[in-house]
């Protein structure tokens, strides 16, 4: 085990899709202290979470193994099912010392406090599940305000009042820095933060949201005929589709970024903590979603049993100052162009060019991979990074040959999956109207295939010709061979992702 093991520092923002970056393409937001860890490490412009909604992703992550795999497909669960060690857990066994500020959500939290693991690790653990005044017992948040002469209910009366330095975001970031500044720790640390923003309700400080005009950022990809192809795709979502103007999506989205932009802040706040105690070139840092929102795009909303780009494809940046290789000269990658506004919306997004923030900051010069990576990754990775080896049931895979330079940075894996079986439980209260969805996602470099398990429709796209997702081809007889191979492959990759149990060795 190496004697200087790095110090890791896990941001997780909640409910943020890929494109939000201003140094990955996006000129309509504002994010300097992201470009800057994008310049000072490794940006994974292809990461893909397990599932789209919170707690199969959660279970998945801090894993290193698909949800099925540790019974942690389920919002809403009673308590987490003690399926697979966690890696915090076990970086705890070997000396980290670990922290926690912010959301958990392996387990149901929505008005109580949520159960713990029998073991996550965490010696300090600052639980705040979101920032609503609901909880009756165990909400950090809540008893700091009061400590601080607030009442976390009269604050919520107006969320745009709340002023940043008492936000739920600013809170969380607060706790780390106390963590990170001990003086006297024997050994490394490792600090997990986990913000409920940019959830919704899109609710930002009045402050930031006033720094987005949405007159000026595009309108979400849509065509008229999202609306009748939503009403024949099966599986729980939490809206049905509508043209963007009938729910002011630019508003949203601006409401959204604002969001985002005061994280950005906060990120900021972290490295100067860092870089004054002395610990940012011992430190790596992760930034990442636990999944995406759709945002608008195809008239939808939120989260739940779809498997678009915008709604599986998730920030993933791991920088560590002098350790990982950086690029020369990074090529731009557009990532609005890339995934499309459809045909309706070209020339609203050829217009509001002038809306993005002034930069006067150079090009990043990180190391920009476009290798297909999902989350359940990073696990391994901070295994290897702490010189620890990598269990033999973990199925993600070490993204360390990547980080360092020792293996191409445009390749990883050959496809990605994502799962969703019955993530949305119907038997808990108020979710009568959802069915209990199955259904899977296999993506490659080229194609994206989903099946609704139990239902004959279900999504075919060319991603090369078509990245906005608007032309499903699964019922195209030109294609129906390309559907049949896709679907074995699922079904093939859905079979080697099951977990068959422990190593048995018998005496014969």
């Amino acid at each position: 085990m190496p004697k200087n093991r790095p110090n890791i520092l896990w941001f997780c923002s909640d409910q943020q899709r890929f494109d939000t970056i201003h140094a990955l393409g996006n000129p309509h937001i504002n994010t300097p202290n992201l470009d800057r860890l994008v310049a000072e490490g490794v940006a994974f412009t292809h990461a893909f979470c397990q599932s789209p909604i919170c707690t199969p992703s959660r279970a998945s992550f801090l894993t290193g193994r698909y949800p099925a795999n540790v019974r942690g497909c389920m919002n809403g669960n009673e308590e987490w099912g003690e399926g697979a060690p966690l890696v915090t857990a076990l970086l705890a066994e070997s000396g980290y010392d670990c922290g926690l500020s912010g959301k958990f959500h392996l387990a149901g939290a929505h008005g109580r406090e949520e159960p713990r693991p029998k073991d996550d690790g965490y010696r300090v653990f600052h639980w705040s599940h979101d920032p609503q005044d609901r909880y009756p017992s165990g909400h950090a948040y809540a008893d700091w305000l009061a400590g601080q002469g607030y009442s976390l209910r009269d604050l919520r009366e107006d969320p745009a009042s709340i002023p940043p330095e008492l936000h739920q975001t600013t809170w969380c970031t607060d706790r780390a820095i106390d963590f990170l500044s001990v003086k006297r720790r024997k050994g490394p640390w490792l600090m997990s933060i986990n913000v409920f923003d940019p959830h919704a309700p899109f609710d930002p400080p009045q402050e930031y949201r006033d720094r987005y005009d949405a007159s000026k950022i595009p309108p979400p990809p849509f065509r008229q005929s999202d609306i009748a192809t939503q009403e024949l795709i099966p599986g729980d979502f939490q809206n049905e589709s509508r043209p963007p103007e009938e729910f002011n999506a630019q508003d949203v989205i601006a409401a959204y970024y604002a969001m985002i932009e005061l994280i950005d802040d906060n990120i900021g706040r972290l490295l100067d903590a860092l870089e004054e105690t002395g610990q940012r070139e011992n430190t790596v840092i992760i930034f990442t979603s636990d999944h995406g929102e759709m945002l608008g795009d195809h008239g939808l909303l939120l989260k739940g049993c779809r498997f678009y780009e915008g709604l599986v494809r998730v920030p993933l940046i791991i920088s560590w100052p002098g350790q990982f290789p950086l690029q020369e000269e990074p090529e731009s990658e557009d990532s609005q162009g890339e995934d499309g506004s459809g045909e309706e919306n070209e020339s609203a997004a050829e217009e509001s060019q002038d809306a993005a923030p002034e930069d006067d900051s150079p090009a990043p010069t990180g190391f920009v991979s476009d290798a297909l990576v999902e989350l359940v990754d990073i696990a391994p990775t901070l295994l290897e990074l702490a010189g620890l080896p990598v269990p033999l049931r973990m199925q993600g895979r070490s993204l360390l040959p990547i980080l360092r330079g020792e293996a191409p940075p445009d390749h990883h894996r050959d496809f990605v999956r994502c799962e969703f079986y019955r993530a949305l439980n119907p038997d808990v209260p108020g979710r009568a109207q959802y069915e209990g969805s199955y259904a899977t996602m296999y993506r490659d470099a080229r194609h994206k295939i989903v099946a609704y398990h139990g239902h004959e429709q279900g999504e075919l796209y060319d991603l090369e010709i078509d990245p906005g997702e608007f032309e499903n081809l699964w019922n195209d007889p030109d294609h129906a061979g390309l559907r049949f191979d896709l679907l074995r492959r699922n079904f093939d990759a859905l079979a080697f992702s099951v977990d068959p149990g422990p190593p048995q060795v018998t005496p014969f």
